[in-house]
């Protein structure tokens, strides 16, 4: 006579009886992530880290309210260069001509709205056109005729140039209209009751919190349904946390001071439309395909001609959009306006973790690449450190990115 034996295992422990030990299971949770996630996650890190830092040696003048509003006010025209930049490089392709394209735009709508008086909403949409049709001759040359995107947007990068001194005349032009100049310095208006925080800034806050917390669960539990790999809940519900708190210190700052920058709606509209095309659109996949692989994207009939004229169309708008935020600021357009712009963009993309061989990097990245040159350059006027030196720091964090970049791929393929 046999008798089955059906061995036992030890019932769990159960939870919350050793504190170490879960906090021990949440810390390795959380550096699993990262490392599983280095480059979605890696430059996120800097940037905390860099702001830490610029806030002790500032003695916390970095993090002031008023300099919180001006850190977003100067850096608004990078950040809408890299997004159009980001998707250039992940198409393949690099633009050179933007810096001198927002010059142009500048300067066509100083004549348009100082020398000719034409209402500035027209000259707005105006200019906006000029962009376009700059961005699509460059576009039209790369994708259908051949010529390489370097050569063609360093072409326009000098007749740009070139026609922003006739334009001007070699002077600077302005002042600009109330209404265009608040396109780059004004601010969302008070009203409400009277307290001592901007009551329309408050409430795009927790609009905004709502939001991002109902964009979290739905992507995680669209994930599940199509039974692909989601992070443990714990450290889903940790990042959830650091997105919120992250977002609800930015609301108090700014509505702190004057409340939230107009430039600042615009860019928070332009990310959230942008990062959707990129992510869910038929045209932002074929944009990856591209550049990760022409030949294949042929293969699968992706129109690779149309995307990329319509990349550099798009980029024109966007430098066009770049042109009219720097002129309001400035109050005025200048012959030297948009120096080494390009530059900032590429640097802003490829420190938000775009890859030289095209194919990789998001809307998200391109924006903290940029706010990460922003800190470095808010960060160290406030130290009071020198141009050269300001050259040198920024050349560091760019190489140091792009090598981060290149270590990730070769520790993933091994």
């Amino acid at each position: 006579m046999s008798t089955d034996v059906t061995a036992k295992s030890p019932a769990p422990a159960p939870p919350g009886k050793s504190g170490s030990a879960a906090d021990g299971n949440l810390l390795k949770l959380v550096l699993d992530g990262l490392r599983r996630n280095m480059r979605q996650y890696g430059m996120l890190i800097a940037l905390g880290l860099i702001v830490a830092l610029f806030a002790v040696w500032t003695d916390g003048d970095l993090l002031l309210p008023r300099n919180v509003s001006n850190l977003v006010l100067q850096n608004s025209y990078i950040l809408i260069l890299a997004i159009g930049m980001m998707m250039v490089i992940i198409a393949g392709h690099i633009d050179l001509s933007v810096g001198s394209l927002t010059a142009f735009v500048g300067a066509f709508a100083a004549v348009l709205t100082v020398n000719h008086g034409v209402p500035w909403p027209v000259a707005l949409i105006l200019c906006l056109v000029m962009g376009a049709v700059a961005g699509s001759l460059q576009g039209f040359l790369i994708a259908y005729l051949g010529i390489p995107s370097f050569i063609v947007t360093l072409a326009g990068m000098l007749l740009f140039r070139g026609l922003t001194e006739i334009l001007l005349q070699g002077q600077t032009i302005g002042p600009f209209p109330n209404g265009l100049q608040n396109l780059g310095n004004g601010f969302l208006p008070e009203v409400g009751p009277k307290t001592n925080y901007h009551n329309i800034t408050l409430l795009l806050g927790i609009v905004l919190i709502a939001a991002v917390v109902w964009q979290e669960f739905r992507d995680r539990r669209r994930q599940q349904e199509f039974a692909l790999e989601v992070p443990p809940t714990r450290l889903f519900l940790l990042k959830l946390t650091a997105l919120v708190a992250a977002i609800l210190v930015l609301t108090m700052l700014l509505a702190s001071y004057k409340g939230a920058p107009i430039i600042l709606i615009v860019l928070g509209a332009l990310v959230v439309g942008y990062g959707y095309v990129m992510r869910n659109a038929v045209f932002g996949r074929h944009i990856y395909a591209i550049g990760g692989n022409l030949p294949a994207a042929k293969l699968s009939g992706v129109k690779d001609k149309k995307v990329s004229f319509y990349v550099f169309l798009n980029m024109g708008v966007l430098a066009a959009l770049a042109g009219l935020v720097v002129a309001a600021r400035l109050n005025a357009a200048s012959p030297k306006a948009g120096d080494g712009f390009e530059l900032e963009a590429i640097a802003s993309s490829f420190i938000g973790g775009a890859s030289m061989s095209g194919g990789v990097g998001t809307i998200l990245g391109a924006i903290i690449g940029g706010l990460v040159l922003g800190v470095l350059n808010n960060g160290m006027n406030l130290l009071s450190v020198g141009t050269d030196w300001q050259q040198v720091i920024k050349g560091l964090a760019l190489l140091a990115a792009v090598g981060f970049d290149v270590w990730n791929k070769r520790k993933s393929g091994s």
